[in-house]
Order: structure tokens, then C-alpha cells, then sequence
């Protein structure tokens, strides 16, 4: 594959060339109509009633030196990234409102990115994706109605790039701390015989990362094509990732920190013949993800605009892992002899494997004339994923052990469609009225075996689940002249739960699917130097399924309904553009996120009797109460100098208040200096560094906390526990870009 791909863009790299001795293009394929086909029935636009950031390509660029995507869209208010390798690449998330990843909707030209199962997104199975982004919209609450699952608190609607008009190439080169290195090469036709375009990215990205043998191993591609006429564009799109990643997801205690430094990694360790501690070196996450699209857009007129998408998923790997002194009955495997021993527990290495394609397509008819702006969407998807393990090595191995085998298998089908309809009219004196229709069915089978126990043997899955949701959204906005906007929006979403809100819960208390009510209020000033905004929210949640703060052993969050529970906040935006190169931009988030009388159920360890403890109203899991972001930046005859910073006011990594566990607050600044200057043979040289955590800050943005209980003469004793992912100090990346 990576072969073919070098043989594609040295094809395309010729073409390029070969292209640039054209003349240019007539004024009616100027590239402002090259923007590609694109899907923006998902998009809110200046009249919507809700809360968005806009993400350009250029503002892009400017961070995309190896971190991944959700780190370049940091800025975003009310948002916070984590790490587990601890440097922003490798497996990274974001929220937004302290919203989770699996309720983020993530689409690209309107296509779904979210896995249909976990409903998150993994960045790292598409890394540098960002290299190939034109922009993107970050839309906070419910938003406006979108394709896929994930939709409940915060959309990110991806553009890839628009085509060129004059052939181009790209070399992108980063390094740095940890070993970190970045190469990216794009390179483009142009527009050939007026009708043709094509653009291609290889990237590569690699780095041992800040915590131990956190190692990040990433590959990428993008290639398109494109074919344009008066009224009919259409476009291919096929993208994909390889990565190897070695597991930090366990995280580390205050006390393991203490004894062997925060960069301690406790996954793949064990204890050999001697004693002594060694780490199993394959203790590695393996997957690659291909993705396919195939997008069409037709103008019937000015006023009317048909976008179609179909597209096509498939997603295959693996990840291994040591585990010391294991039931063999948890693996499908009977005691065994071994030099006149019975083995009922040993070491052994197992491999959990996945084998899944998501197929589907899109549409949105589009009519936008006489005030109106009006659109009919929808989409219809098909998931199926196989689920199964295997033990490759078992420590004393012998008789009836046969690691070589599956020890469970379980496949799930997913059947998931969409339609809604968008209208808003634009009245007299700028008040335009918003209505937004949507009506989602879901159906959900999971069948065969868990690899969890129940007993002596493998519990039985047997789901199958059917979902209809009704989603209306509603509002106004008043554009009261060229400066002043305010807005009003009520809006309603349902959601259904993730594989794991099965997998990791009791089979007797399933989980159920949750329903988001969203108010939001807000103005705007735009200004010719200034720009400022406020929006307020609140967002009433019934049977929300929150994280616990626990981790399964996979190290992915696990999450339980609460009956009921809110968010509601305030949302401060400003930012100042002036003349001579200087520009600020903040934007401040006040929020209470709480849980309404939060019963909290705690299990004996040995007898796993019940303990239920009533705590009245208390804090929901990973939502802070402050987030402050500052940007100052100056630019002058080529020079760009920023300085980014973050402050993010303490939380609770549990349900329950539990103040021994909290992630303590951290205030995070990274410094950008960069420098693009003109040689022959290239367009324009641009080198610079970017220095992250600047001032050194020891912290740790994500972590798992728990509690349990034992019985002492009688008395019941809580415990709690807790891991925190630290993070890096002072580190830096250096880059250079040319263009041709």
C-alpha cells in the first residue's frame, strides 16, 4: 500500500509540473467555485440560533506540527484535550461543555466519523487528517441535526480541502522532544483541461512519547479527484491510517508517581523466572482504517442544490497484552499438567481483535431563495463488527491448554437512518425564524459470546435493541444591524447507548438511552477591529449516561444513567484585530454541571453486598467549572510570534465529590515563532518552533477514580482509588514548510 501510494504522488507530482505550463484558468472556473462538493445541510451559518466556532484552514496550519486534531481545535470555548502518551499525539480526546467523546458528533463532508458502536471518534486512526481539512465547524449544545451517532452536546463538522486551481506541492517536516518527528507531503494537479483536479497527502508521524514506552507509530494518505462542469461536481475521496501504539492507558496513582516519577507506565508489566520487573514489549494497540467517499453536487439553479454522499468504512486490527497469573477458565481453557502440577492460574498473552465495515450514504436538498433557506437530509448506515480473542502464549504450556484458539467471538449489526428537514425565513428588519425537524431509528443486535465470565463460562450476549427518536429544534435570530446579533434556540436530543454502555454494566440494570433538552441565549458584536460575544445555556439532561470515572480493562471510560442531571453555564468570547499586526483573542467558560440526588452503590470485596449512599446534589465527572483560553499573536513582514494559554479550574474524576481524587486545576501556555521568507525554485520557506508548556507545568488533564468497601469488625470502610494521566513539561517542536 505505502508503495503504491509513493508511485501515485510521484505520478501526480509530474502531472503538477506538467499542468503548471498551461495557461491559467478562465475567470468561470475561478477557485472560489472549487470548493468542493460539499454537504453543508449539517452546517449553522450566521442566522442559526446556536453557538458555533469556525475553524479556518489557515488557523489550522499554524498548530499542525504532530499533534493531533483535537489539540489544533483547542481554542474552541468550553473544550479541553487529554493525552494518554502525554504530548498530544497518539490516543487523544476532546470535550466540549465537559460533554465526552462519544457525544461529540464528528462528520467529514457531512459523512459520519464516529464509530457506530463506541460512538467515539479515534483520532488516531486518522492521523494528520488535519493536513487535509479546509475547515471546520465546532457547534457547542444540540446544535443543528447531523448524520451519525454521537449527537448529544456537541457537533465538529469537517470540510477536507478545496481544490486549486495552479498546481502545488508541499513539504512539511517537524521535530522535537521525545523523539518526535512529523513528515507530511501534499501535492496538487490544478485544474486540468478545465474540468479535472486531484490532490494527494502521505504523511508519516512518530514519537516515544512523554510517559514510558508510550510509543506512537502513525501513517497516513489522502487522495482525491474531482471532475467539474457548470451545474455537476463530483468528487472521490479515499483516506486511511496504520498506527501502533504502545498501551498508556493505566495510567498512574500519586504514590506510584511518587516512587518511580510521573512518567511511570504500569501496562505490560510482569514479573519473570528471577523476580524481577520487565515489560512485554508487543504490548500494542495495531489498527488501520480505510475510508472511502463518494460525493456529488448538482445545481438545478441559483436557488435549488442537491449534495449526495455515499461512503464506505472498513476498519481491521488488534491489541495485545500481558496478563499475570489468570484464571485459564477465563480463556476458554480446561487445568492442565505440567511437571506434576495441576494449572488452574498462569501468565499468558491474549489478543483482542476487531474486523468491521460501516457503509452507508447521505443527502440534503437544498433550496435557498426570497429570504428562505430551507434543506431535506438524511442518511442510512450499516455497521457490522466481529468481536473476538485469542490467547497466542501461555507461561507453562502443556496438555489440554491449546492457546491457539478463539476463546470468544460476538457480532454486532448496527441499522441506523435519518431524516430531517431545516427551513429558517429571513423577515423584515434581519429577524429570521429557525425550524429544525429530525427523526432518527436505530436497530441494535449484539449475539455470542463476552469475554467477561459469569461463573465458570462466558456470559451470552443477546441484544437486540430498537431505538426511534424525535428531535425538534426551534428558534430566532435578530441581526440588528451590521454590528449586533442576539439569538434564542430550544432544541431536543436522544441518544442512544454505546457498546460498552452493555458490555460494561450489570445484565440486570441495562442501560437505557438519554434525552438532552438545550436552551440557548445569545449575542454577537462584530466590529472592524473588534469582535465580542456572549452565549448562556442550559442544557437539562434525563437519564444521562455519565462516566463513573472507572475504566473497564481496556481502559476506555464506563458510564451509568443518571435519572437526572444539567449543565449550564456562560460563554465569553472577545477578540481585537488591529493595523499593525497585533491580534488578541480569548474566550472564557463558567459552568455548573451537577447530578440531582446522586445515590451512589458501593460493593464489599468480598461478600458484594450493597452499600447505597445518598449525596444530595453533587459535581458530574470530568466537567470543570472554568475554562479560560487567551491567545495574543503579532505578525510583521513575514514574521508570526503567539502565545497560547489554557487554564482549566479543578475536577472531580467521580460522581461522588470525593476530593481525594480530583484532578487538581492547571494553566498550560505554548509560544509559536515562525518565519516564511521567498528563495528561488520555491514559492515561500517557513521555519520556525513551537515551545509547549513553556512556564513547565506538572499536571494531569484526564485520570480514573473509583471506591469500594470492606467490612471491619462489623464496620463498613470506604476506600478510593484513583490514576492520573500526567502530562509533559516544557517540550518543543521545530518545523520547516516549503511550497512550490
Amino acid at each position: 500500500m505505502k508503495r503504491n501510494n509513493l508511485i501515485v504522488l510521484s505520478l501526480m507530482l509530474w502531472a503538477a509540473m506538467h499542468a503548471s505550463a498551461q495557461k491559467q484558468v478562465t475567470d468561470s472556473l475561478r477557485e472560489v467555485s472549487l470548493e468542493g462538493v460539499e454537504v453543508l445541510a449539517t452546517r449553522a451559518s450566521k442566522t442559526t440560533p446556536v453557538a458555533f466556532t469556525n475553524i479556518t484552514r489557515e488557523q489550522l496550519k499554524q498548530t499542525n506540527l504532530g499533534q493531533d486534531l483535537p489539540y489544533l481545535i483547542s481554542m474552541t470555548p468550553g473544550a479541553i484535550t487529554t493525552s494518554d502518551a502525554g504530548a498530544g499525539i497518539g490516543y487523544t480526546t476532546i470535550r466540549v461543555r465537559g460533554t465526552d467523546a462519544t457525544r461529540i458528533n464528528v462528520t467529514a463532508n457531512g459523512i459520519p466519523m464516529n464509530d457506530a458502536e463506541s460512538h467515539g471518534t479515534f483520532w488516531v486512526n486518522m492521523p494528520d487528517l488535519a493536513s487535509s481539512v479546509k475547515d471546520i465547524q465546532v457547534q457547542r449544545g444540540v446544535g443543528t441535526s447531523t448524520n451519525g451517532a454521537g449527537a448529544f452536546g456537541a457537533s465538529i463538522n469537517m470540510q477536507t480541502g478545496g481544490l486549486s486551481t495552479m498546481p502545488y506541492a508541499e513539504v512539511n517536516a517537524s521535530a522535537g522532544s521525545f523523539g518526535t518527528h512529523k513528515e507530511t507531503l501534499n501535492v496538487g494537479t490544478g485544474l486540468i483541461n478545465n474540468h479535472w483536479a486531484f490532490d494527494a497527502r502521505l504523511s508519516n508521524i512518530s514519537t516515544d512519547g512523554f510517559i514510558d514506552r508510550a510509543s506512537v507509530r502513525l501513517n497516513s494518505y489522502y487522495l482525491q479527484g474531482a471532475w467539474y462542469a457548470d451545474n455537476t461536481n463530483i468528487k472521490f475521496i479515499t483516506f486511511g491510517g496504520k498506527e501502533r501504539t504502545y498501551h498508556a492507558w493505566n495510567y498512574a496513582s500519586k504514590e506510584e508517581m511518587r516512587v518511580h516519577g510521573r512518567t511511570y507506565n504500569s501496562c505490560g508489566e510482569y514479573i519473570d523466572e528471577q523476580g524481577n520487573i520487565q515489560y512485554y514489549k508487543d504490548q500494542t494497540d495495531n489498527y488501520s482504517q480505510t475510508h472511502y467517499q463518494l460525493l456529488l453536487n448538482h445545481s438545478f439553479s441559483n436557488a435549488l442544490k442537491l449534495n449526495v454522499g455515499l461512503h464506505y468504512t472498513k476498519g481491521d486490527g488488534y491489541y495485545q497484552e500481558y496478563k499475570m497469573n489468570r484464571k485459564l477458565v477465563e480463556y476458554g481453557m480446561k487445568p492442565f499438567e505440567y511437571n506434576g502440577e495441576t494449572i488452574k492460574k498462569s501468565d499468558l498473552v491474549r489478543k483482542k481483535i476487531l474486523d468491521n465495515w460501516f457503509l452507508g450514504g447521505v443527502f440534503s436538498l437544498n433550496y435557498q431563495q426570497s429570504g428562505w433557506n430551507a434543506s431535506l437530509g438524511g442518511g442510512i448506515n450499516r455497521y457490522d463488527g466481529d468481536h473476538y480473542g485469542r490467547v497466542l502464549w501461555v507461561k507453562q504450556s502443556g496438555g489440554d491448554a491449546n492457546p491457539d484458539r478463539n476463546y470468544y467471538f460476538n457480532n454486532a449489526v448496527k441499522n441506523e437512518g435519518n431524516i430531517y428537514g431545516k427551513a429558517s425565513y429571513t423577515f423584515l428588519n434581519g429577524l429570521t425564524a429557525y425550524a429544525d425537524l429530525q427523526y432518527r431509528n436505530i436497530d441494535y443486535k449484539i449475539k455470542g459470546e463476552h469475554d467477561k465470565m459469569d461463573g465458570d463460562h462466558h456470559q451470552i450476549f443477546d441484544v437486540h435493541d430498537r431505538f426511534s427518536f424525535f428531535n425538534p429544534k426551534g428558534g430566532l435570530s435578530w441581526q440588528l444591524n451590521s454590528h449586533h446579533r442576539i439569538y434564542a434556540s430550544v432544541g431536543v436530543a436522544h441518544k442512544e447507548p454505546t457498546r460498552n454502555n452493555y458490555t460494561d454494566g450489570n445484565s440486570y440494570d441495562p442501560p437505557t438511552a438519554e434525552r438532552l433538552t438545550d436552551y440557548e441565549l445569545g449575542y454577537s458584536y462584530t466590529g472592524s477591529w473588534f469582535n465580542g460575544g456572549i452565549n448562556l445555556y442550559y442544557m437539562d439532561y434525563k437519564d444521562q449516561l455519565v462516566l463513573t470515572g472507572e475504566l473497564n480493562d481496556v481502559g476506555e471510560a464506563m458510564a451509568v444513567n443518571m435519572p437526572d442531571s444539567y449543565r449550564m453555564g456562560v460563554e465569553l468570547m472577545a477578540g481585537i484585530r488591529l493595523p499593525m499586526g497585533f491580534q488578541w483573542e480569548a474566550n472564557a467558560t463558567f459552568s455548573k454541571n451537577r447530578i440531582q440526588n446522586f445515590v451512589e452503590t458501593l460493593y464489599d470485596d468480598d461478600t458484594y453486598e450493597a452499600w447505597r449512599i445518598d449525596h444530595g446534589d453533587t459535581h458530574i465527572a470530568f466537567s470543570p467549572s472554568v475554562i479560560v483560553n487567551n491567545r495574543l499573536a503579532y505578525s510583521y513582514k513575514g514574521f508570526n510570534a503567539a502565545l497560547q494559554t489554557q487554564y482549566v479550574s479543578r475536577q472531580f474524576m467521580s460522581n461522588a465529590d470525593v476530593t481525594e481524587t480530583l484532578l487538581d486545576a492547571y494553566f498550560v501556555s505554548n509560544l509559536s515563532l515562525d518565519y516564511t521568507f521567498q528563495m528561488r525554485a520555491v514559492k515561500n520557506i517557513t521555519i520556525g518552533c513551537t515551545i509547549y508548556n513553556i512556564f513547565n507545568e506538572e499536571y494531569e488533564n484526564n485520570g480514573y477514580a473509583g471506591s469500594g468497601y470492606y467490612t471491619d469488625n462489623g464496620k463498613k470502610v470506604r476506600y478510593n482509588y484513583a490514576g492520573y494521566a500526567a502530562q509533559a513539561g516544557i517540550n518543543a517542536l521545530a518545523h520547516v514548510t516549503l511550497r512550490f
